[in-house]
């Protein structure tokens, strides 16, 4: 059951891949077409929103940042309790090389940034933007060129790129949730621990979590805390065990309800807002500047060298294993889609640098971004590519023999 549960995740997020880079490439013709003005105002656009006494007012950027973004962290919180307890992640021996590689692709790329940023007076406060992976992307390129590779690998880059995704939304709550209101923040505690208190001695509608969600999400957004990280701190109390004998787990019943709209909504919508970039009068040099320099070589050069290396530790220490029956070759191919950083980079972007969606810094992000990621992408899928026909023909070979 984990095992299937597992291939359904990868084949929504693999198969959403494609929709993204359609998003992805229609904001950035739109935001260089005659609609690019109304493109950017309608981001800045303020929306209210009122029910009842709440009122709340929110820009549409905002909006997708706070509220949207928090539907995927609440999915990627879901799946990391899931292994945990009943996937990969419950084997230590299967839990070891992913974790350290994750912890290697994130240091490494930090000090890339900042060995570009430091000895050119580059913004400092930007190393945290290179450190996550986009699973759907990194999963899509993987499904286009991984025939043939053995199914480890996928289970490798799921667990590595949600142990990377987990440590960058520990980052955000630790760094960019500033001048937190108490009280609110008081309810969404109380609320967590009455919501596991009930989860845990009696069955629970799942109405009740829907309204507990709604409630954390807004105490949170009250509280001025980012809301990736009371997303992912929800997922946590919701049950794995199931109602019944025969019946699913509601945490289960809501990965398989919203991964969806996740991969299919979600993530398109927050690809089509922060990926646009305006190239009216630009030259050569906003592609070079120090951040956008950074970001690349975090993604890119960073990424690919901490995995690496970590993974080359735990077989050498013995602390861990490789992918069953993969290769070197292959585990680096993997090691560069995690360069992929694409929406999870562009939304640390966004609070790391705050600033409008056309503003200098905002531009600078998403090109450091979006060229770091596209040439992880394409090495990559360059990689396994190779590596894929290579395996191909040793097992035929093997079956003429």
């Amino acid at each position: 059951m984990a095992r299937k549960l597992t291939l359904d995740f990868l084949k929504t997020e693999a198969g959403s891949g494609v929709v993204l880079g359609l998003a992805a490439l229609l904001a950035l013709l739109v935001a260089n077409s005659p609609w690019a003005a109304d493109y950017f105002a309608g981001l800045k656009a303020e929306l209210p929103f009122r029910f009842g006494p709440l009122a709340l007012t929110l820009t549409t950027a905002e909006w997708i940042k706070e509220g949207l973004m928090a539907v995927f962290f609440l999915v990627v919180g879901l799946e990391i309790k899931y292994e945990i307890l009943r996937g990969e992640l419950s084997d230590p021996k299967q839990l070891a090389t992913p974790v350290l590689a994750a912890v290697g692709g994130m240091v490494a790329p930090a000090l890339a940034y900042m060995a570009v940023v430091l000895p050119t007076g580059g913004p400092h406060q930007g190393w945290p933007i290179p450190l996550a992976t986009d699973i759907a992307f990194a999963l899509a390129v993987f499904a286009l060129v991984g025939r043939g590779l053995p199914a480890s690998l996928r289970v490798f880059l799921l667990t590595l790129a949600i142990v990377d995704d987990l440590g960058a939304i520990a980052l955000i709550a630790v760094l960019f949730s500033e001048g937190v209101a108490w009280p609110p923040l008081a309810g969404v505690a109380a609320l967590l621990v009455a919501g596991a208190l009930m989860a845990s001695r009696r069955k629970v509608p799942a109405p009740f979590w829907v309204a507990g969600f709604a409630a954390v999400w807004w105490l949170t957004v009250q509280a001025g805390l980012s809301t990736s990280l009371t997303a992912v701190a929800f997922a946590a109390i919701v049950p794995v065990r199931a109602r019944t004998e025969d019946g699913q787990s509601p945490l289960k019943e809501a990965m398989h309800d919203l991964h969806p709209y996740v991969a299919y909504l979600v993530l398109p919508i927050f690809a089509f807002a922060k990926a646009g970039v305006s190239f009216a009068g630009l030259s050569l040099d906003p592609a070079l500047v120090p951040l956008v320099v950074g970001i690349a070589a975090g993604l890119f050069v960073g990424k690919q060298a901490g995995v690496m290396v970590l993974v080359w530790l735990a077989a050498a220490l013995k602390i861990g294993r490789r992918p069953t029956g993969a290769s070197w070759m292959q585990i680096y191919g993997v090691a560069v889609l995690c360069g992929v950083g694409f929406t999870m980079s562009l939304f640390i972007g966004a609070l790391a640098l705050p600033g409008d969606v056309d503003s200098p810094q905002q531009v600078a992000v998403k090109l450091g971004v979006i060229a770091g990621s596209v040439l992880s992408a394409l090495w990559g899928a360059l990689v396994l590519g190779a590596a894929s026909r290579a395996s191909r023909k040793k097992i035929a070979r093997t079956a003429k023999d």
